[in-house]
Parts: C-alpha cells; sequence; structure tokens
C-alpha cells in the first residue's frame, strides 16, 4: 500500500510540474487582461489540475474492470487536456532554450568593460511563440475529444478485392465480411451496433466472420447486445473466434471455477448470437460440388504478455486437399510467427487485436500510429509471396472511449479467381 500510495505522489508531483510549467505560457499570453480575467483563468487552470490529481488517485487505486463508463471519460477527458499540455511543453522548452543563449550572449557583452552590469539582465518569454504553444497544443487534446464524441461511433467500410489464383470459379466474386474487437463492455447504450449491424447487413455478405474480443473482461457485457447482432446475416452463415480479452485473463477471479464459467457463458453466447464459434477447428463451405475451408484458432501471440490458446495444427488438420483456405487468428503477430513459416498453403489470413491504437494519421500517403512501433502488421492489407494478411483496426473500442484516424472498421472483402 505504501509503495503505491509514493508511486501516485510520484505521478501527481511530475503532473503538477507539467502544469506549473504550461501555466507560465499562460500567464505570458494572457498578462494583458484585466486582473479579473487572470483571476478567472488561474481558478479554471488549477481547478482542473486538483480534479485531474483526485482523479488519478482514485484510478490507481481501483482496478480498471470496476470503472464506470462515468470514470472512464472523467479520466480521458482529463488526460486529452493534458496531452496537449504536453505538446505546449515542447514548445515551452524551445522558448527557454532560446532565452538561455540570450541570457549567455547578453551576459558576455554585459561583463564586458563599460557595459551595464550583468545582474541587471532580464530576458522576457517569446509571447508569440507561447501563443503558437497554445495554438498548436490544443489540436491533440480538440482531436482526442472529437474522437469521443464522433470518431467512436463513425463506421466506415474498407472494400477489398483480392485474386486467387487457386481460388475454385465457383466462389469468384464471394463476399466475405469481417468485423472485429467488438468489446461490447465499452459500449453505454445499444443504439451505436444497431446504427453497426444495419450498415452490415446493407452489404450482403456471402460469409460473416468476427475475429475476437467480443468482450472486455466478463462474459456479461455482451448480454445487452445480443438481440442487437443477432440480426446480422450473411447467405452461408456466421463465424467466430475468440480474442486474448475473452478468456478473462485481466480479471481478479474468486476462483479458478468462476473463470472458467466465465468463459462457457461467453462462448454460450456466441450461440445465442448465431455465430458457429471455431476453436481450433474448421469447417468446409461447399459450391457447385468444390469446396473451400474456413479455419479458426484460439489466440495465438508471440508477445509474452498474450496468451496462447491457438493450435493452429489442429485446426488445419483434416483440411490439407482443401484447394483454398481462410483462417481466423485474433493476433496479426501470428501470421509471422507461424502461418507464413510453417503453413504456407492458407491464403488468407483474417486478424485483429491491434485497433490501430485507436489514434493515428490515417490519410492518402500518410499513415501512422504508435502502435506500429509494437507490431509490425497492424493495419490493413499484407502480402509475403501468395498468402495475405488483413488486420481490421476494430469495430469498438477499449480504454480511450473513442478514435482518432483510425476509425472504427467494417471490412468486405471480395474474393476473384484469378484467370
Amino acid at each position: 500500500m505504501l509503495s503505491r500510495f509514493i508511486t501516485i505522489s510520484i505521478i501527481i508531483l511530475l503532473v503538477f510540474l507539467v502544469e506549473w510549467y504550461v501555466f507560465q505560457a499562460i500567464r505570458t499570453v494572457t498578462q494583458s487582461l484585466s486582473l479579473r480575467y487572470q483571476r478567472l483563468i488561474f481558478w479554471l487552470f488549477w481547478g482542473v489540475f486538483v480534479i485531474t490529481a483526485i482523479t488519478t488517485f482514485v484510478a490507481i487505486l481501483t482496478p480498471r474492470s470496476s470503472h464506470s463508463h462515468y470514470q472512464t471519460y472523467l479520466i480521458n477527458t482529463l488526460f486529452a487536456i493534458f496531452a496537449g499540455k504536453l505538446v505546449i511543453v515542447v514548445f515551452l522548452l524551445l522558448d527557454d532554450g532560446i532565452r538561455l543563449l540570450k541570457f549567455i550572449v547578453n551576459y558576455i557583452f554585459a561583463t564586458a568593460p563599460n557595459m551595464p552590469d550583468a545582474g541587471k539582465i532580464k530576458i522576457s518569454r517569446n509571447e508569440f511563440l507561447n501563443k503558437i504553444a497554445l495554438g498548436v497544443g490544443a489540436i491533440p487534446t480538440v482531436a482526442l475529444l472529437y474522437g469521443m464524441v464522433k470518431g467512436a461511433y463513425q463506421y466506415q467500410v474498407k472494400k477489398v478485392t483480392l485474386q486467387f489464383p487457386n481460388l475454385p470459379q465457383a466462389f469468384d466474386g464471394y463476399k466475405i465480411l469481417q468485423i472485429t474487437d467488438l468489446h461490447a463492455g465499452s459500449f453505454t447504450s445499444i443504439n451505436p451496433l444497431k446504427k453497426a449491424v444495419a450498415i452490415i447487413n446493407k452489404q450482403n455478405p456471402d460469409l460473416f466472420l468476427f475475429t475476437g474480443d467480443l468482450v472486455n473482461n466478463r462474459a456479461n457485457e455482451v448480454f445487452p447486445h445480443i438481440a442487437t447482432l443477432k440480426q446480422i446475416k450473411a447467405k452461408d452463415g456466421c463465424y467466430s473466434i475468440l480474442g486474448n480479452h475473452d478468456y478473462g485473463d485481466y480479471v481478479s477471479w474468486e476462483s479458478q471455477e468462476a473463470k472458467v464459467k466465465n468463459l462457457n457463458r461467453l462462448k454460450q453466447a456466441h450461440q445465442e448470437i448465431g455465430w458457429r464459434l471455431l476453436l481450433n477447428e474448421h469447417i468446409l463451405l461447399e459450391k457447385e460440388g468444390v469446396q473451400i475451408a474456413v479455419l479458426g484458432v484460439e489466440n495465438w501471440s508471440t508477445r509474452m504478455n498474450f496468451p496462447k490458446y491457438g493450435n493452429l495444427a489442429k485446426a488445419y488438420a483434416g483440411s490439407e486437399t482443401i484447394p483454398f483456405k481462410l483462417l481466423l487468428s485474433h493476433d496479426p503477430s501470428h501470421w509471422d510467427g507461424e502461418i507464413n513459416t510453417k503453413f504456407q498453403n492458407i491464403d488468407l489470413t483474417l486478424s485483429g487485436h491491434t485497433h490501430g491504437m485507436q489514434f493515428g494519421i490515417n490519410i492518402p500517403g500518410l499513415r501512422w500510429s504508435p502502435v506500429q512501433y509494437v507490431y509490425k502488421q497492424w493495419a490493413g492489407l499484407y502480402q509475403k509471396n501468395k498468402q495475405f494478411l488483413y488486420v481490421n483496426v476494430g469495430l469498438g473500442f477499449l480504454g480511450y472511449p473513442g478514435r482518432v484516424g483510425f476509425l472504427p472498421e467494417i471490412t468486405l472483402i471480395e474474393l476473384r479467381s484469378k484467370k
């Protein structure tokens, strides 16, 4: 308990130092205002700090899984404001570097013969540079807040066409719809998913696939959404797999039996929704006397902090002679970790997991997110030799209740038989 208190105290101290530093810029750009307005800004600025300190204290002391939606939005609103302040600090450091350089130069000249006393040297802050700092600092704050208000539910349909020489002609033009990382426990109402389901059904897919993380931690998170998700339709059925969050590994259960019971209840929820859960197994789809295989594995990751429940060899067994194979695997690190080295005739892998970190720059010619420093394949389409991987950035959200740059995704993949 003492060590946690020390940790909290250090964090709050660091936050205070950032706040104090940023407040210097506030004072610089507001010095022409009346004393009344300066005092109002003072109380507003430090009032936000007090709320941030209290919220930080409570958030660290309580498990994340027990945070209410209200607490989550408050924490992330304060973080959005603080993120802007960190940007401001960069500009202030630049300003202070310039001030220091001016001081050194002036000091050298001031100590020369017949020059004013060095003790009278005073270099004030650059008001223009401080105004730029506040303006630029507002960008991440506004972006993060907008991502919470609009971005979280701004569903995007990504259409991808892939050609395969070994795809049976009967499946030419076959449409597969993929969603992933629903994280049902993060939704505050059923309305957003109703909107998403309507968009999904409008695509009229042949096959619907869900690639894991139906919930954040507990099976009961999806219960309010079962009736909505049951409305998803696809001509050849709906199939799903588990993601790392579905196993309940991030909850302190009262017993191992409780954890197992939760997982079993989640598996039952998949069935109630109408999704056939693939647990290290495969199914065959047939058209005009020819078949393709859909394989589904449990979570498998090359990263030590994520579990390896998947058994691809087991899912693969029996599909060897099938001309075209499609794999559902939640974590994209599985692709380099095992798929394209040991199972090179798996034609297409569909994954999720990364969320695109729910934040980044995603414009024509420039795609960047911090998650790319963790995952080599993290968003969109990848190819190695004849194998393809598609990483969907997710439909829901976790932690930060919003999306910036990488909006919630519904992927529609059309398979074409290359002639």
